[in-house]
C-alpha cells in the first residue's frame, strides 16, 4: 500500500464510505456542471473563477472515482493521494492526469487565496478537467 495513502487512512483524512457508490453519478454530474461553468467563465474572461471552477470539476471527478471504491476524502491533498494510490499505481489512470490534478489544485489555491490567476492558467485547468472527466467517466462506465 502506498505510504502516503496509509498515512491519510491513519489520520482519518481518507475514510471508508459505504454510501459513496450511490453518489458516483451525482459527483460526475457535478464535475460536468462545474466544467461547463468554467468554460462559460473563460469565454467571459473571468479567469479567476474559471480556474476555480475548472479545479472543482476535476475535484468532483476524482471524488467520483474514489467514491466508487468505497472511500471518501477529508482533505484535498488526500484526495490527490487516493487518486494516485488507487488509480495511477493500479494502471487505470496515466500519471500525467494525476499531475494535472495537482497543478489545478495549486492554480486554484493561488487564484483563491493569493488573487494570482491568468488566462493561460485557466485555459490549462479547463483542458485538463475535460480530459480528466472523460477518463473518469470511461473508468466508471458512465456516459453523458
Amino acid at each position: 500500500m502506498n505510504q502516503e495513502f496509509k498515512q491519510c487512512l491513519e489520520s482519518k483524512k481518507i475514510v471508508s464510505f459505504a454510501r459513496g457508490k450511490k453518489l458516483v453519478k451525482k459527483e460526475l454530474s457535478a464535475a460536468r456542471s462545474d466544467l461547463a461553468d468554467a468554460q462559460a467563465g473563460y469565454g467571459s474572461e473571468h479567469y479567476k473563477w474559471s480556474t476555480i471552477q475548472g479545479y472543482y470539476a476535476m475535484f468532483h471527478a476524482a471524488r467520483a472515482l474514489v467514491y466508487s471504491l468505497g472511500y471518501r476524502e477529508k482533505s484535498h491533498y488526500c484526495l490527490a493521494v487516493a487518486l494516485r494510490a488507487l488509480f495511477v499505481d493500479e494502471g487505470k489512470i496515466d500519471a500525467q492526469l494525476a499531475r494535472d490534478f495537482l497543478n489545478a489544485m495549486n492554480l486554484r489555491q493561488a487564484a483563491d487565496y493569493e488573487a494570482e490567476f491568468s488566462q493561460s492558467g485557466a485555459k490549462a485547468v479547463i483542458a485538463s478537467a475535460d480530459k480528466f472527466i472523460e477518463k473518469a467517466a470511461a473508468i466508471l462506465d458512465i456516459s453523458k
